[in-house]
């Protein structure tokens, strides 16, 4: 535990710094997999909430999202990243880079419920984790309906 703590304090301190250093294209890149990745942590609970359910995989599906959402990758929303390309073009809207108020209130909501989903998945209760599950998604539906682009 502490030394994911460690961990933790490190990537947060030098996220800035290492941003300035990542190329455009890149830092989407980065970006894409980790929601990318999270997208499938999502599916694997889902599955799991509406199928037979494993605690285990429960757990390590949520210590994902929590893990990308305690990660500092807000700092790959650097300029020069609005458009471009990373693994395909980017979807961020405009928007994302000026109201920074409303990209701190959804980026605040999601981080609460990834811990949360963290939480109530140990706690084994499947049911629990449904409905956490629908809480979280809705953080994730508020961001991209504010700040992503629709294909």
């Amino acid at each position: 535990m502490k030394k994911e703590l460690v961990l933790a304090l490190l990537t947060v301190s030098l996220a800035g710094s290492v941003a300035a250093q990542v190329k455009p294209e890149d830092a989407i890149k980065y970006r894409q997999s980790a929601y990318a990745t999270m997208g499938w942590s999502m599916a694997r609970i889902k599955m799991n909430v509406e199928g037979s359910y494993n605690k285990d995989e429960v757990v390590k599906a949520a210590n994902v999202i929590q893990s990308i959402a305690n990660s500092g990758m807000g700092a790959l929303y650097q300029p020069g990243t609005d458009k471009g390309k990373g693994w395909e073009d980017t979807r961020v809207k405009p928007e994302l880079f000026t109201n920074k108020e409303g990209v701190g209130k959804v980026a605040m909501a999601f981080n609460k419920e990834a811990n949360e989903m963290a939480k109530v998945a140990a706690s084994g209760d499947a049911a629990a984790v449904k409905e956490q599950l629908g809480k979280l998604g809705a953080t994730c539906k508020g961001c991209h309906d504010d700040f992503k682009i629709k294909k």
